[in-house]
């Protein structure tokens, strides 16, 4: 090694001299280095046990293929993707921070390697070339594994309803697919999302240009969806639940052809109007005779569209309600107003449980979404290469499935049980730990002052095999 290698190592490794702070109780207030091997992210142990558990990044590394040469290979396709997968979860969406991530003695545990004695993980200029290396055909069956992983851990109930949406992620660059958005004014994509309203967990998530899905588009994320999930279920009662945009009637015809149930907003028309126009004044009669601010009522329509093959079942919901309208000489003047909304659907049944209890729950996967894209960071879609942006939707996918899992292990009743990702991540993740290793043993070291003791010790035990 050179004299110049030799000192930039030895700077890079010295360990800073201890320095003094202003004093705490008029006792001297000292800090140095001398702490030992730790770690801020002692949750990770939770998601490694959520790991073992559900199996999803050791899934999505046998999917991949692995075109690298073996005997030059450092890091197995397993550590690769759950390092990626780990370090999102616990908020660092940017490859970037690998260069140092890759020392920190929980995360080198959490996928498999020894604290101390392990060697390094994976550094950024890895990461990067693992995420850009897949091909389109990697990336389809990467999306693939995602919905056999749902398959595999979720058992088929009486009525399964799967919601469609989707978001804005904004495009900084060049990025390949992307498209303008009048809406937003700037370039950006539009990512398909979908989940399961039973669990709430993710099935699939594709990258889109930022612009209205067409009936094509809709009718084929169904259909291979359908086909995807029946392969492993056999046979199941499945629901395709979303708004006007996903109303398609190529996605309808599939449906009814293929006997899979759907419930989707419709934008309505003048012909609708008017079919329920003699509706709507008796309920405008009575909301104005009562005292209550809004008044509903439902009715259900037998109606055939221009472009539709067959008449469907129309579900109209009206509603009544007062809006200010002052002026000068009436400044607390109150107007009538009459909102109609409706749906599209081959479900039977009574035309308000249809609107309220079915459609009206699909707002759950807005929730998701932001569960999603704010917490998870799944908006971080800046690689060149399109097929490295579904890529990394398919690692923030499978992050979400961890995160999802540990929740689901806190004692019911507990005030985390039903707490959103940040949260989670806050009191149980970003943990600080003094590891060491031993020759036959590891020992973690948490915090004394540590609040969440007694659910942290719960989960890990809850979803550890021996527990």
């Amino acid at each position: 090694m050179l004299a110049s290698q030799r000192n930039a190592t030895a700077m890079t490794d010295a360990t800073p001299l201890p320095f003094d702070l202003p004093a705490v109780g008029r006792k001297k207030l000292t800090v140095d280095f001398d702490g030992g091997n730790q770690s801020s992210d002692a949750g990770l142990l939770l998601l490694r046990a959520a790991e073992k558990k559900v199996g999803v990044c050791a899934r999505l590394a046998d999917t991949v293929r692995d075109r690298r040469d073996p005997t030059r290979v450092r890091h197995a396709m397993f550590e690769l993707v759950s390092a990626r997968v780990l370090a999102i979860a616990c908020g660092y969406e940017d490859g970037n921070d690998h260069d140092w991530l890759r020392h920190d003695p929980a995360l080198k545990m959490a996928v498999g390697r020894c604290p101390e004695t392990g060697a390094a993980l994976a550094s950024q200029s890895t990461i990067s070339r693992f995420e850009n290396a897949p091909t389109k055909r990697d990336a389809a069956r990467l999306a693939k594994a995602l919905v056999d992983q749902f398959t595999a851990r979720v058992t088929p109930a009486h009525r399964d309803i799967f919601d469609l949406d989707d978001t804005f992620d904004a495009a900084h660059g060049g990025q390949q697919m992307t498209f303008w958005n009048a809406h937003h004014d700037e370039r950006g994509f539009a990512p398909m999302h979908v989940y399961h309203a039973g669990t709430g967990l993710p099935v699939a998530a594709i990258l889109r240009p930022a612009k209205t899905p067409n009936g094509r588009e809709v009718r084929t994320v169904i259909k291979h969806l359908t086909k995807r999930i029946l392969k492993a279920w056999k046979k199941a009662n499945i629901v395709w639940r979303g708004d006007s945009h996903y109303g398609r009637v190529e996605a309808m015809d599939w449906c009814d052809e293929s006997g899979v149930g759907y419930i989707f907003g419709f934008a309505g028309n003048s012909v609708l109007d008017a079919m329920v126009a003699e509706t709507a004044d008796h309920l405008r009669f009575w909301h104005a005779l009562s005292d209550a601010p809004k008044a509903r009522c439902y009715k259900a329509l037998e109606y055939k569209a221009g472009s539709w093959s067959a008449p469907r079942r129309v579900i109209a919901r009206i509603e009544a309600s007062m809006h200010p309208d002052p002026s000068p000489s009436h400044p607390q003047a109150m107007r009538q107003e009459i909102d109609v909304r409706y749906v599209v659907t081959s479900l039977d049944g009574d035309p308000e449980r249809l609107y309220e209890g079915v459609y009206c729950q699909r707002g759950q996967a807005e929730n998701l979404i932001k569960l999603h894209k704010a917490q998870l960071a799944s908006d971080r879609t800046s690689c060149h290469s399109a097929t490295a942006n579904q890529v990394r939707l398919v690692l923030h996918t499978a992050a979400f499935w961890l995160m999802h899992t540990v929740r689901a292990a806190i004692p019911q009743g507990h005030a985390l049980a039903r707490c959103d990702f940040n949260t989670l991540r806050l009191r149980l993740l970003k943990i600080a730990a003094r590891v060491i290793e031993h020759g036959r043993r590891i020992r973690v070291h948490l915090p004394s002052s540590m609040i969440e003791k007694t659910v942290f010790r719960a989960i890990a035990l809850g979803l550890s095999p021996f527990g």
